[in-house]
């Protein structure tokens, strides 16, 4: 066994690990740090013993404290629930234009309906609810069955030519391709495009507005503004579900296409559709 080096300087041997001339001292470590990781040894035994730590195949050691995440979990969500409790006795028994007008039922009615939309809504409205072809944005102020919060209540409930359900809101607009020739389409969407924006053949408008008033008047109205209880849009402003040039009003009058929309009371419950409703209302197109 060779003798230690010992450093010429200091007095101090070293390991024997040399690097460009430079060695390595043989000082031992600090007393404190030492006891300190000694300390950190047994504190890893007790909570090994006191805790969960070992993984099972299906589980993990439960440890002698019994102690459980998960069990907290459950109890914080527990309590959550116990705190809430009064809050959704109150929307339950109250209209949502009572729960609207109370400030504290808003507020939790509104957060418990956008948890609602995010699990059940995004998928056609979107995560802003602005809609998309074919679903309506729900931010804006044109409601096919009225924006009120019992109209949006009802919606939402009973759902929108949904067959399964005897209160669902209703509406079918006829395929005109076996009522009207192509050159009577061609002007009554001539027509009905005029009154949001410009068209092609404005020579077209003045027999479309015949047609109009013929075939069309008394569902969307003689001013084209549309009828709610009937669920016929207004035609004179500049949103549309299924897109606002002639060809795409040309393709909707010859065959029209309509959406459907569950009924969600009998999924969610009265009380989280009036959630929902609360909800929808706030986003800022709810009418008084």
């Amino acid at each position: 066994m060779s003798e230690k080096h010992i450093d010429e300087v200091s007095g101090v041997s070293t390991t024997g690990h040399e690097w460009d001339g430079i060695r390595e001292l043989d000082n031992p470590m600090p007393r404190w740090w030492v006891w300190t990781f000694y300390a950190t040894i047994v504190w890893a035994l007790g909570y090994v013993i006191a805790y969960p730590a070992w993984p099972l195949m299906t589980s993990a050691t439960q440890g002698v404290l019994g102690y459980s995440s998960r069990g907290e979990v459950r109890k914080d969500l527990s309590a959550a629930d116990d705190a809430l409790g009064a809050y959704r006795i109150a929307i339950r028994d109250k209209s949502v234009e009572a729960i609207l007008a109370d400030g504290q039922l808003r507020s939790v009615a509104v957060a418990a309906g956008g948890a609602a939309f995010k699990v059940n809504c995004v998928q056609c409205h979107g995560s802003g609810a602005a809609g998309s072809q074919g679903f309506p944005n729900l931010n804006d102020d044109e409601w096919l069955w009225g924006g009120k919060p019992d109209q949006i209540q009802q919606t939402i409930a009973h759902g929108i030519r949904f067959t399964k359900d005897d209160e669902t809101r209703d509406s079918l607009m006829p395929a005109f391709a076996e009522v009207l020739d192509a050159g009577q389409i061609s002007q009554v969407s001539a027509f009905v495009a005029s009154l949001s924006g410009p068209v092609r053949d404005g020579s077209l408008v003045a027999p479309g507005k015949t047609v109009f008033a013929e075939n069309c008047a008394a569902c969307h109205g003689d001013n084209a503004k549309g009828k709610r209880e009937m669920g016929a849009p207004d035609l004179t402003d500049a949103i549309w579900l299924y897109g606002a040039s002639e060809q795409a009003i040309v393709a909707q009058v010859r065959a029209p296409r309509v959406g459907v929309m569950p009924a969600w009371d009998a999924r969610l419950g009265e009380t989280a559709v009036k959630e929902l409703a609360a909800f929808v209302h706030a986003l800022g197109g709810g009418e008084k």
